[in-house]
């Protein structure tokens, strides 16, 4: 088995570097995030999951799976998720946002680079897969959840998801691939999407440093332990579970699909609680403080949770 530090130096390193770098810009500068994430989302995610998803070397039928686990790891997460705040007697709007912190994983800006780094283009090719499915579901049943917390139901949601990019850009890859209409690799529209692609990952990880540094943690920081146990213990052993009961036939897109389900909370539900939800978790602490420590939390304990995890699953042992 390869040694811890090696899997941290090659996988785990270069996202704390690039997110680091991330963190002291955002220290001492003011950096208005938007338009990055407009990019970002808009163009550059885009050209990496058409580039990924058409040249990858799995077909449809995994394309498939992995699409129906992710679907199928959300739904779990967000029922267990559920049962557990309703024991530990959590209240609304705190209750949805564990659920949401602990169910939706940060499966783009740090997940994309970390299984890039970890199991090459044949990771990176999943993540993105994921990332897609995920958004469907945050951007439908995500919100849904999030304006539970604040009183309110409604569909909205419905109409963000059919405004992402990143579905239509699934669509065309995967009928570019079944009409055999892909442009060779080595060709300049192929490139030119390869470049404008790959530019999004080390972005991404500035995003999230800068993010992070954004962070007020404050008075949230004890009371974030039931969330920070689901996303980054219960997560991936039900990620396991999910992977083994698939049956993915390429283990690289098993290990994947795990790894991604075990990446820390995306920072995308605390914008969904701030615009949808309820304002205070209660003790004089903002769902947006509650939220935005988890995030944080979560990111720190990720860097020996990860290395561990990678090391299991180049082993074998898990899946």
């Amino acid at each position: 088995m390869t040694s811890l530090f090696s899997i941290f130096a090659t996988a785990i390193l270069p996202i704390i570097a690039l997110a680091g770098v991330g963190v002291v810009l955002g220290r001492l500068r003011d950096i208005d995030i938007d338009p990055l994430n407009t990019v970002t989302v808009y163009v550059l995610v885009p050209a990496l999951i058409f580039h990924s998803i058409a040249t990858a070397s799995f077909g449809g039928a995994t394309l498939a799976r992995i699409g129906v686990a992710t679907a199928v790891y959300l739904v779990a997460m967000v029922v267990v998720s559920e049962a557990v705040g309703r024991l530990f007697g959590l209240d609304e709007p705190i209750l949805s946002a564990v659920v949401l912190v602990s169910a939706f994983p940060n499966s783009g800006n740090y997940g994309i680079p970390l299984t890039e780094f970890a199991f090459g283009a044949t990771g990176r090719s999943t993540a993105v897969v994921y990332l897609t499915a995920q958004a469907i579901l945050l951007y439908t049943g995500g919100v849904y959840i999030a304006q539970r917390s604040g009183g309110t139901h409604g569909i909205g949601g419905m109409k963000r998801a059919l405004k992402i990019p990143l579905v239509y850009a699934v669509v065309a890859a995967v009928l570019a691939r079944y009409l055999g209409v892909v442009p060779p690799d080595e060709s300049t529209a192929m490139a030119t999407l390869a470049l404008v692609g790959n530019a999004s990952i080390p972005i991404m990880l500035l995003i999230l440093g800068i993010q992070l540094a954004d962070t007020d943690y404050g008075a949230a920081l004890s009371q974030v332990g039931i969330a920070s146990v689901l996303k980054m213990a219960v997560a991936p052993a039900v990620g396991v579970g999910i992977a083994l009961a698939v049956g993915f036939r390429d283990p690289t897109v098993a290990r994947t699909f795990v790894l991604e389900c075990a990446t820390p909370a995306a920072i995308t539900p605390l914008l969904l609680v701030v615009e949808f939800g309820g304002e205070s978790a209660g003790n004089g602490l903002s769902v947006a403080e509650y939220v935005s420590t988890t995030v944080l939390v979560t990111t720190l304990l990720s860097v020996p949770v990860l290395t561990l995890l990678i090391a299991l699953l180049e082993s074998g042992v898990l899946v």
